[in-house]
């Protein structure tokens, strides 16, 4: 993790010298954590293959503005790198990231496609906890509200946990609402089904 948050700072100077011309240039450093095809790799990073442009825009708009989380300065490393990497991006910056990403393709179910009786209870969890209402059924998401489906387990688990604990911050307050009455232990079996979801 420690070398993840090295490169990553490493790619931040990078991303901001004015060598970077092109969207895809400028991208590269975005890609070498999140992955190249928008697929992580890196443990806790989520994979932003899939996610729609108006969530994306959301959520560099938060970074930009150091909105992301309640934690001040964050606990997390990579929240840092997120606020470098987004400051002083123009709007115009932020709608061109967006759009780029946006075109990136989803990622692929996983091969492990789960145990038949967790999967059947997470499903139930998403109905019960209303997942499924604003992440879709197929959980792809749409406009401002991001794809889980085939996410990484370990960033779903942090993230919830995140938005649970209200350290990570929506842009209102229904992740906090929808996860209040759910159990940490309800949080690992809901991300275990989410990221092999078909």
């Amino acid at each position: 993790m420690k070398l993840a948050i090295r490169v990553c700072a490493a790619l931040v100077a990078l991303a901001s010298s004015s060598l970077a011309q092109t969207i895809e240039e400028r991208a590269a450093p975005c890609l070498a954590c999140h992955g190249e095809n928008g697929v992580s790799d890196t443990e806790n990073v989520p994979s932003l293959g899939g996610q729609h442009a108006p969530y994306l825009l959301i959520q560099l708009f938060m970074f930009r503005e150091k909105q992301r989380t309640t934690v001040n300065p964050p606990a997390d490393p990579m929240i840092q790198v997120m606020y470098e990497m987004t400051n002083g991006f123009t709007d115009d910056d932020l709608r061109a990231f967006s759009d780029f990403v946006a075109k990136l393709p989803p990622p692929k179910p996983s091969e492990d496609q789960g145990d038949a009786a967790r999967m059947r209870a997470a499903g139930d969890l998403m109905t019960q906890h209303r997942c499924n209402a604003c992440h879709g059924t197929d959980l792809a998401g749409r406009d401002h509200v991001p794809r889980i489906a085939g996410q990484r387990e370990d960033y779903l688990v942090k993230t919830m946990r995140e938005y649970k604990n209200n350290v990570r911050r929506g842009y209102d307050a229904t992740m906090a609402e929808a996860l209040a009455p759910v159990t940490d232990a309800q949080i690992v079996e809901l991300a275990y089904a989410i990221a092999r979801f078909r």
